[in-house]
Protein backbone atom coordinates (compact mmCIF):
# COMPACT_ATOMS: atom_id res chain seq x y z
CA UNK A 1 0.00 0.00 0.00
CA UNK A 2 0.70 3.56 -0.51
CA UNK A 3 1.45 5.64 2.61
CA UNK A 4 0.86 9.47 2.31
CA UNK A 5 3.88 10.31 2.58
CA UNK A 6 4.76 8.74 -0.98
CA UNK A 7 1.85 11.15 -2.20
CA UNK A 8 2.92 14.67 -3.10
CA UNK A 9 3.81 17.11 -6.32
CA UNK A 10 2.01 17.14 -9.20
CA UNK A 11 -0.90 14.39 -9.68
CA UNK A 12 -1.56 14.10 -13.20
CA UNK A 13 -5.94 13.37 -14.04
CA UNK A 14 -4.91 11.54 -17.37
CA UNK A 15 -7.53 11.54 -19.84
CA UNK A 16 -8.64 8.09 -21.58
CA UNK A 17 -7.35 8.57 -25.36
CA UNK A 18 -9.70 7.87 -28.03
CA UNK A 19 -9.54 5.90 -31.10
CA UNK A 20 -10.82 7.22 -34.23
CA UNK A 21 -14.82 6.47 -34.72
CA UNK A 22 -15.44 6.51 -30.40
CA UNK A 23 -17.51 9.60 -31.25
CA UNK A 24 -20.14 6.88 -32.42
CA UNK A 25 -23.20 5.68 -30.35
CA UNK A 26 -22.69 2.27 -31.89
CA UNK A 27 -18.64 2.47 -30.83
CA UNK A 28 -16.92 -0.32 -28.68
CA UNK A 29 -13.45 -0.85 -27.67
CA UNK A 30 -12.34 2.78 -28.14
CA UNK A 31 -9.38 2.56 -26.32
CA UNK A 32 -6.16 3.93 -28.29
CA UNK A 33 -4.05 1.78 -26.05
CA UNK A 34 -0.90 3.14 -27.89
CA UNK A 35 -1.33 6.32 -27.47
CA UNK A 36 -2.71 6.28 -23.83
CA UNK A 37 0.65 4.26 -22.87
CA UNK A 38 2.78 6.71 -24.95
CA UNK A 39 0.89 9.76 -22.68
CA UNK A 40 1.91 8.34 -19.25
CA UNK A 41 5.20 6.95 -20.59
CA UNK A 42 5.92 10.54 -21.49
CA UNK A 43 4.36 11.76 -18.23
CA UNK A 44 6.36 9.74 -15.91
CA UNK A 45 9.45 10.44 -17.39
CA UNK A 46 9.13 13.96 -17.74
CA UNK A 47 8.39 14.33 -14.03
CA UNK A 48 4.90 14.15 -12.54
CA UNK A 49 4.96 12.39 -9.41
CA UNK A 50 1.31 10.54 -8.99
CA UNK A 51 -1.00 9.06 -12.15
CA UNK A 52 -4.74 8.88 -11.49
CA UNK A 53 -6.93 7.54 -13.63
CA UNK A 54 -10.90 7.87 -15.01
CA UNK A 55 -11.20 10.75 -12.95
CA UNK A 56 -13.94 13.10 -15.34
CA UNK A 57 -11.63 14.35 -17.58
CA UNK A 58 -10.27 10.42 -17.60
CA UNK A 59 -14.37 10.14 -18.51
CA UNK A 60 -15.24 7.38 -16.21
CA UNK A 61 -18.59 8.39 -17.28
CA UNK A 62 -17.92 7.59 -21.13
CA UNK A 63 -16.44 4.64 -20.55
CA UNK A 64 -18.00 0.74 -20.77
CA UNK A 65 -17.30 -1.60 -18.63
CA UNK A 66 -14.83 -3.78 -21.25
CA UNK A 67 -13.19 -0.56 -22.06
CA UNK A 68 -12.21 0.39 -18.45
CA UNK A 69 -10.99 -3.39 -18.12
CA UNK A 70 -8.33 -2.71 -20.91
CA UNK A 71 -7.85 0.91 -19.66
CA UNK A 72 -6.95 -0.51 -16.73
CA UNK A 73 -4.74 -3.08 -17.54
CA UNK A 74 -2.81 -1.18 -20.01
CA UNK A 75 -2.32 1.58 -17.36
CA UNK A 76 -0.50 -0.81 -14.43
CA UNK A 77 1.38 -2.69 -17.21
CA UNK A 78 2.94 0.73 -18.68
CA UNK A 79 3.08 1.99 -15.25
CA UNK A 80 5.05 -0.20 -13.58
CA UNK A 81 5.58 0.65 -10.44
CA UNK A 82 6.90 4.29 -11.60
CA UNK A 83 4.86 6.07 -9.74
CA UNK A 84 2.09 5.89 -7.40
CA UNK A 85 -0.73 4.73 -9.74
CA UNK A 86 -4.62 5.22 -8.60
CA UNK A 87 -7.63 3.79 -10.94
CA UNK A 88 -10.73 5.47 -11.10
CA UNK A 89 -13.59 3.46 -10.18
CA UNK A 90 -16.35 5.95 -9.49
CA UNK A 91 -19.78 4.88 -10.54
CA UNK A 92 -23.37 5.32 -9.80
CA UNK A 93 -23.35 2.75 -7.08
CA UNK A 94 -21.29 1.45 -4.53
CA UNK A 95 -20.93 -2.01 -6.30
CA UNK A 96 -19.76 -1.47 -9.41
CA UNK A 97 -17.31 0.61 -7.58
CA UNK A 98 -16.80 -2.31 -5.47
CA UNK A 99 -16.80 -4.56 -9.29
CA UNK A 100 -14.45 -1.94 -10.98
CA UNK A 101 -11.79 -1.82 -7.74
CA UNK A 102 -11.98 -6.04 -7.71
CA UNK A 103 -10.80 -5.96 -11.05
CA UNK A 104 -8.40 -3.33 -10.84
CA UNK A 105 -6.63 -5.17 -7.66
CA UNK A 106 -6.48 -8.34 -9.52
CA UNK A 107 -4.30 -7.29 -12.56
CA UNK A 108 -1.97 -5.59 -10.11
CA UNK A 109 -3.38 -1.65 -8.97
CA UNK A 110 -2.14 -1.03 -5.67
CA UNK A 111 -4.67 2.28 -5.51
CA UNK A 112 -7.96 3.39 -6.52
CA UNK A 113 -9.39 6.83 -7.26
CA UNK A 114 -13.46 7.02 -6.05
CA UNK A 115 -15.77 9.70 -5.68
CA UNK A 116 -19.07 9.11 -3.77
CA UNK A 117 -21.80 7.42 -5.68
CA UNK A 118 -23.63 10.40 -7.10
CA UNK A 119 -27.08 10.22 -8.71
CA UNK A 120 -28.93 10.97 -5.63
CA UNK A 121 -27.64 13.05 -3.35
CA UNK A 122 -25.65 11.26 -0.78
CA UNK A 123 -25.94 11.59 2.65
CA UNK A 124 -22.44 12.10 4.72
CA UNK A 125 -23.21 9.14 6.87
CA UNK A 126 -24.17 6.99 3.75
CA UNK A 127 -20.42 8.56 2.04
CA UNK A 128 -18.73 7.68 5.17
CA UNK A 129 -20.06 4.15 5.07
CA UNK A 130 -19.22 3.96 0.44
CA UNK A 131 -15.23 4.66 1.91
CA UNK A 132 -15.19 2.65 4.84
CA UNK A 133 -16.97 -0.57 2.67
CA UNK A 134 -14.59 0.10 0.52
CA UNK A 135 -11.75 -0.50 2.54
CA UNK A 136 -13.02 -3.27 4.20
CA UNK A 137 -14.18 -5.22 1.23
CA UNK A 138 -10.21 -4.75 -0.45
CA UNK A 139 -7.92 -4.27 2.46
CA UNK A 140 -4.95 -4.08 0.10
CA UNK A 141 -5.63 -1.27 -2.02
CA UNK A 142 -4.75 2.33 -1.42
CA UNK A 143 -7.93 5.04 -1.55
CA UNK A 144 -7.81 8.45 -2.54
CA UNK A 145 -11.00 10.10 -2.51
CA UNK A 146 -12.67 11.99 -5.13
CA UNK A 147 -13.91 14.88 -3.76
CA UNK A 148 -15.65 16.89 -6.24
CA UNK A 149 -18.89 18.03 -4.94
CA UNK A 150 -20.79 19.92 -8.31
CA UNK A 151 -20.90 16.40 -9.96
CA UNK A 152 -20.66 14.36 -7.10
CA UNK A 153 -23.37 15.93 -5.33
CA UNK A 154 -22.44 16.47 -1.84
CA UNK A 155 -19.59 18.21 -0.21
CA UNK A 156 -17.86 16.33 2.43
CA UNK A 157 -17.67 18.41 5.23
CA UNK A 158 -14.51 18.98 8.02
CA UNK A 159 -16.56 16.71 10.36
CA UNK A 160 -16.77 13.53 8.33
CA UNK A 161 -12.76 13.23 8.43
CA UNK A 162 -12.21 11.76 11.69
CA UNK A 163 -14.33 8.79 11.01
CA UNK A 164 -12.76 8.61 7.41
CA UNK A 165 -8.97 8.84 9.13
CA UNK A 166 -9.89 5.30 10.82
CA UNK A 167 -9.41 3.39 7.67
CA UNK A 168 -5.75 3.65 6.98
CA UNK A 169 -6.07 2.63 3.53
CA UNK A 170 -7.41 5.99 3.10
CA UNK A 171 -4.61 8.07 2.01
CA UNK A 172 -4.89 10.64 -0.36
CA UNK A 173 -7.78 13.13 -1.54
CA UNK A 174 -8.56 15.14 -4.62
CA UNK A 175 -9.86 18.14 -3.45
CA UNK A 176 -10.77 21.87 -4.85
CA UNK A 177 -13.40 23.36 -3.00
CA UNK A 178 -12.18 24.39 0.35
CA UNK A 179 -11.72 28.24 1.88
CA UNK A 180 -8.74 28.19 3.38
CA UNK A 181 -10.30 28.66 6.86
CA UNK A 182 -11.78 25.20 6.33
CA UNK A 183 -8.54 24.10 4.99
CA UNK A 184 -6.79 24.46 7.75
CA UNK A 185 -9.30 22.79 9.41
CA UNK A 186 -9.33 19.93 7.36
CA UNK A 187 -5.63 19.46 7.99
CA UNK A 188 -5.82 19.58 11.78
CA UNK A 189 -7.32 16.03 10.92
CA UNK A 190 -5.90 14.38 8.54
CA UNK A 191 -2.13 15.65 8.35
CA UNK A 192 -0.09 13.04 8.12
CA UNK A 193 -3.22 10.51 7.55
CA UNK A 194 -4.42 11.35 3.71
CA UNK A 195 -2.33 13.49 1.26
CA UNK A 196 -4.79 16.21 0.07
CA UNK A 197 -3.76 17.51 -3.55
CA UNK A 198 -5.56 20.73 -4.37
CA UNK A 199 -6.17 22.28 -7.95
CA UNK A 200 -3.21 23.48 -9.60
CA UNK A 201 -3.79 27.06 -9.27
CA UNK A 202 -4.12 26.89 -5.16
CA UNK A 203 -0.72 25.12 -4.90
CA UNK A 204 0.04 28.33 -3.71
CA UNK A 205 -0.35 28.91 -1.05
CA UNK A 206 -2.34 26.28 0.16
CA UNK A 207 1.02 24.29 0.53
CA UNK A 208 1.96 26.61 3.22
CA UNK A 209 -1.40 25.60 4.93
CA UNK A 210 -0.41 21.74 4.48
CA UNK A 211 -0.95 20.85 0.54
CA UNK A 212 0.58 17.82 -0.30
CA UNK A 213 0.74 18.73 -3.81
CA UNK A 214 -1.58 19.68 -6.61
CA UNK A 215 -3.72 17.70 -9.25
CA UNK A 216 -4.22 19.00 -12.96
CA UNK A 217 -6.05 18.05 -16.28
CA UNK A 218 -4.10 20.55 -18.02
CA UNK A 219 -0.93 18.26 -17.60
CA UNK A 220 -1.99 16.19 -20.69
CA UNK A 221 -0.95 19.42 -23.24
CA UNK A 222 2.25 18.85 -21.60
CA UNK A 223 3.75 19.38 -18.14
CA UNK A 224 6.59 21.70 -18.12
CA UNK A 225 4.92 24.87 -16.56
CA UNK A 226 3.18 22.91 -14.17
CA UNK A 227 6.57 21.22 -12.77
CA UNK A 228 8.40 24.43 -12.66
CA UNK A 229 5.31 25.75 -10.36
CA UNK A 230 5.64 22.80 -8.33
CA UNK A 231 9.64 23.47 -7.70
CA UNK A 232 9.14 27.02 -6.86
CA UNK A 233 6.16 26.66 -4.83
CA UNK A 234 8.23 24.01 -2.41
CA UNK A 235 11.60 25.92 -2.58
CA UNK A 236 9.75 29.08 -1.59
CA UNK A 237 10.32 30.73 -4.54
CA UNK A 238 7.09 32.78 -4.17
CA UNK A 239 7.47 35.35 -7.27
CA UNK A 240 7.82 32.41 -9.88
CA UNK A 241 5.02 30.98 -8.51
CA UNK A 242 2.88 33.96 -8.50
CA UNK A 243 4.06 34.51 -12.33
CA UNK A 244 3.37 30.51 -13.52
CA UNK A 245 -0.23 31.38 -12.13
CA UNK A 246 -0.43 34.66 -13.90
CA UNK A 247 0.50 33.10 -17.00
CA UNK A 248 -1.53 30.24 -16.55
CA UNK A 249 -4.54 32.36 -15.74
CA UNK A 250 -4.25 35.24 -18.56
CA UNK A 251 -4.73 31.55 -21.08
CA UNK A 252 -8.45 31.59 -19.64
CA UNK A 253 -10.38 29.24 -18.17
CA UNK A 254 -10.87 25.61 -18.98
CA UNK A 255 -13.98 24.10 -18.87
CA UNK A 256 -15.56 23.92 -15.21
CA UNK A 257 -18.94 23.46 -14.22
CA UNK A 258 -22.30 24.15 -16.00
CA UNK A 259 -22.96 21.84 -19.54
CA UNK A 260 -19.78 20.89 -21.28
CA UNK A 261 -19.13 20.48 -24.72
CA UNK A 262 -15.80 18.78 -24.18
CA UNK A 263 -13.77 21.54 -26.66
CA UNK A 264 -11.39 21.49 -23.96
CA UNK A 265 -10.46 17.58 -25.01
CA UNK A 266 -10.18 18.13 -28.63
CA UNK A 267 -8.49 20.98 -28.33
CA UNK A 268 -5.55 20.05 -26.29
CA UNK A 269 -4.28 17.18 -28.55
CA UNK A 270 -3.43 21.06 -30.44
CA UNK A 271 -1.12 21.29 -28.27
CA UNK A 272 1.34 18.52 -29.88
CA UNK A 273 1.71 16.71 -26.88
CA UNK A 274 -0.71 13.57 -26.50
CA UNK A 275 -2.73 12.53 -28.94
CA UNK A 276 -6.10 12.38 -27.23
CA UNK A 277 -8.66 11.30 -30.07
CA UNK A 278 -12.58 12.46 -30.52
CA UNK A 279 -14.99 13.32 -28.03
CA UNK A 280 -17.06 9.93 -27.01
CA UNK A 281 -21.08 9.93 -26.55
CA UNK A 282 -22.77 12.22 -25.44
CA UNK A 283 -20.45 14.72 -25.80
CA UNK A 284 -20.04 14.97 -29.83
CA UNK A 285 -21.75 18.49 -30.55
CA UNK A 286 -18.98 21.10 -30.16
CA UNK A 287 -19.59 24.83 -30.54
CA UNK A 288 -17.68 27.17 -32.84
CA UNK A 289 -17.21 29.12 -29.98
CA UNK A 290 -16.30 27.21 -27.88
CA UNK A 291 -13.68 25.42 -29.51
CA UNK A 292 -11.93 28.58 -30.74
CA UNK A 293 -11.52 29.30 -27.68
CA UNK A 294 -10.31 26.18 -26.35
CA UNK A 295 -7.96 26.05 -29.56
CA UNK A 296 -6.49 29.63 -28.24
CA UNK A 297 -5.74 28.17 -24.44
CA UNK A 298 -3.62 24.78 -26.30
CA UNK A 299 -1.72 26.56 -28.26
CA UNK A 300 -1.36 29.81 -25.03
CA UNK A 301 0.02 26.42 -22.78
CA UNK A 302 2.20 25.22 -25.54
CA UNK A 303 4.16 28.60 -25.24
CA UNK A 304 4.58 28.46 -21.74
CA UNK A 305 5.44 24.13 -22.45
CA UNK A 306 8.53 26.26 -24.74
CA UNK A 307 9.23 28.39 -22.11
CA UNK A 308 9.42 26.41 -19.09
CA UNK A 309 10.88 22.92 -20.55
CA UNK A 310 14.13 24.11 -20.71
CA UNK A 311 14.26 25.73 -17.25
CA UNK A 312 12.94 22.12 -15.71
CA UNK A 313 15.63 20.39 -17.67
CA UNK A 314 18.27 22.66 -16.71
CA UNK A 315 17.64 22.32 -13.31
CA UNK A 316 17.30 18.49 -13.56
CA UNK A 317 20.38 18.03 -15.25
CA UNK A 318 21.86 20.44 -12.45
CA UNK A 319 20.25 18.19 -9.34
CA UNK A 320 21.86 14.89 -10.90
CA UNK A 321 25.13 16.21 -10.92
CA UNK A 322 25.01 16.75 -7.50
CA UNK A 323 24.06 13.38 -6.42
Amino acid sequence: MYAPSDLRGLNAMVAAPATPGADRLDASDTIDVDSLRDLINKLIADGVNVVSMMGSYGECHTLLWEEFQVLTQAAVETVNKRAPLFIGVTSVNSREAARKARFARDVGAEGIFTGVPFYYPPTIDNAIQFYHDMADYLPDLSIQIYHNPPLHNIHIPVSAFPKLVEKRQIVSMKDSHRSPLEFIRLMDVVEGKISVFVNQMQYYPFQELGSRGFWSTDVNMGPWPLLRFRDAVDEGDVETAKQILREIQGLGEGEWGGPQDNARKIAATAAGYANLGPNRPPFVVIRPDSLDKQMKRAEGWKKLCEKYRPQVEQRTLALAGTR
